[in-house]
Parts: structure tokens; sequence; C-alpha cells
């Protein structure tokens, strides 16, 4: 279906699904974001904010949903970073589904508080949110160390397999868009050298674990002297140090990025500890991160963003990885 088919469907099921909770009657839904979900931003007359989540078909289970929300409630309750929170519906659930004339299948939704503020993304001084974020990273993983998860706790898992194995989650990244025989080339020693170094990495939980899994700029609100985090969409099971690597999405060769690393460490250091040894391997995950967003975009492509993206993605990321090549070998 074409994109813009979809969203007309999605725009209609985002208006008629408002009275599934106790929100002013003359609330209107505006769009806001497409990306695995769709986003919008609810509004009233009367000074009501809220947003708008449609959640992407066949993507996580309600149950899933249900186990990202009640991560957000420990986040708050236990005062780690201040998050947005779900709206519970008419019927006392936090997540509600819907359906429409045009679309198979049942939608989950689910309404979010409303969160005042502006991202750093874009700053002059993009070190300074990115010291915000090592300090975020650093709260969120000391907390699921210590968090006891309800039972059934079900999340994607962000680990070698979600990205090479043969169901990954976003897909092949040999599928992305303009991936030559010589690109594939560079890839394919990339995988294999990542593969071996993370197999020897390991996945002790004080490595991997519950994660944002997408704790970029974009998704940090500044409000004051208070910082939040949104956007949990993502949150899986994978290592620590995905997150840095996914804070550099899409930027992973810009000159900055040894400032912001050394940023984002600084801010991380401040709150828990982390090895040299750990420190030695991120450029391993941003690898990683960066061969899903290549995948990412081919399985999205019908979307603007990855549209224009796609022109210089798998040639950047080849030249990456043949950097990362040069300094890292299968251990």
């Amino acid at each position: 279906m074409p994109l813009d088919t979809l969203l007309e469907h999605l725009q209609k099921m985002a208006e008629q699904s408002l009275s599934l909770w106790d929100i002013p009657r003359e609330a209107y839904a505006t769009l806001i974001n497409v990306s695995e979900n769709v986003t919008y931003r609810v509004e009233a007359g009367c000074g009501f904010k809220a947003i708008l989540r449609i959640h992407r078909e066949n993507y996580h289970s309600r149950h899933a949903i249900e186990c990202e929300l009640a991560w957000l409630e420990a986040i708050v309750y236990d005062g780690v970073v201040p998050t947005h929170r779900p709206y519970q519906g008419r019927d006392g659930q936090p997540v509600q589904s819907a359906r429409i004339d045009g679309l198979d299948g049942v939608r989950n939704l689910v309404l979010f508080t409303f969160l005042e503020g502006h991202t750093p993304e874009g700053s002059d001084d993009m070190a300074a949110g990115f010291e915000m974020l090592g300090g975020i990273a650093a709260r969120c993983h000391d907390h699921v160390l210590s968090w006891t998860r309800p039972p059934g706790f079900e999340r994607m898992t962000w680990d070698i397999n979600a990205v090479f194995g043969v169901n990954p989650v976003w897909g092949n990244w040999r599928d992305g868009p303009f991936v030559s025989p010589e690109i594939r080339h560079v890839l394919e020693r990339v995988e294999r050298t990542v593969r071996a170094r993370l197999a020897a990495f390991g996945q002790s939980p004080s490595r991997f674990n519950l994660i944002h899994a997408d704790m970029r700029l974009a998704n940090i609100l500044v409000h004051g002297e208070q910082i939040r985090l949104i956007d949990f969409d993502d949150c899986g099971f994978g290592w620590f140090l995905y997150d840095f690597a996914a804070a550099i999405s899409f930027i992973e060769d810009d000159p900055r990025i040894p400032e912001l690393k050394a940023a984002w460490l600084s801010g991380y250091r401040r709150i828990r500890d982390l090895s040299t040894a750990e420190e030695a391997e991120i450029d391993t995950f941003v690898m990683l991160r960066r061969m899903a967003l290549l995948a990412w975009i081919g399985s999205h492509i019908e979307a603007p963003e990855p549209q224009a993206l796609a022109p210089d993605f798998a040639a950047v990321t080849a030249r990456l990885g043949e950097v990362y090549l040069s300094n890292y070998s299968a251990p």
C-alpha cells in the first residue's frame, strides 16, 4: 500500500480512536512522525496535549508493549530519569486496540503524557548533549541490574541474530539500497569480524541487559534544569554499549565523533564504571548498529527519511568498515 494511502487510513484511525480515552471530546490528532510507528500530537482548545502512538502491525505484541510501559513506570517510580507515561484507557488498560476499514488486522495504540522541552539535537554544543546521554544511559543501566522484571517479561533482543541472523529484525543489510558487489565484499568481512569479537566479548548481565536501544539526542528533552528521556519503543535486551552506538545513529562519519564519544564516556563514568576493555570495543557496536541501519533503510524505503538517507549510506558504511577493519581483527 502506498505510504500516502496508509497515512490517510491511520489518520482516520487516530481521530476515531481518541474516544478510547477520557480526554476532551474536541481533541484532534496531528501527524508528527512516521517510523516504525506513526505518532501524532493530540491537542484540544482547553490546553490539553498528549502524544498518540499507533504501533506498526506485527512489530511488537500487545504484551511486549505492556512490558515496555512497565519499565517506564519503574523508571519514573525509582527516580531514574523523567519520561512520558501512558494514559489508562476507559477500560483501565494502557494499551488500546483499534481497526479501520481499508487496513487488515488490529493496531495497538498508546496515548502518552505530553512533555515540554527542546531537543539538543543539532545544537552548537553537541558534546554537552552527549555528556547528558552518557549519564542517562549509566543510570538506566544501573537500574535494570537492580530492577525485578515482571514475570513473563517480553521485549526484542538486539544481539547478533537480530542484525545478522536468518530473520533479522530490520531485514538483511545485503538488501539495502546501493549495496554493490564491492561494498558487499567489505561488509561481509566487517560482519565476520563483528560476530567474532562480540562472541568473545560475551553477554554477561553486567554487559548485556535491558537497554533503551535508541538513546539519541532526538529522544531527550531539556526543560529548564530537567532532562527527560522519551521513545522506549525499541527497548529490549542488548549490550549496554549499544546505547552509545545508537546515540550516533546516521552520523557515524561525523568528524566530531571522537569528541562526542569522550563526552558520552565522561557522563557515563560519573555514574557507573566502564572498563578500558569495554571502551575498546565501542567501535564494534558502532559497526553493528550501522549495518542494522543499512538494513532498516532498505526495509523502510517507502518512508521519506530512509529515501533521503539511501543514496550514500551503503558507500559510507563501507568506508567506515574499512577503517574498522584496519584497527580491529577477529580475536
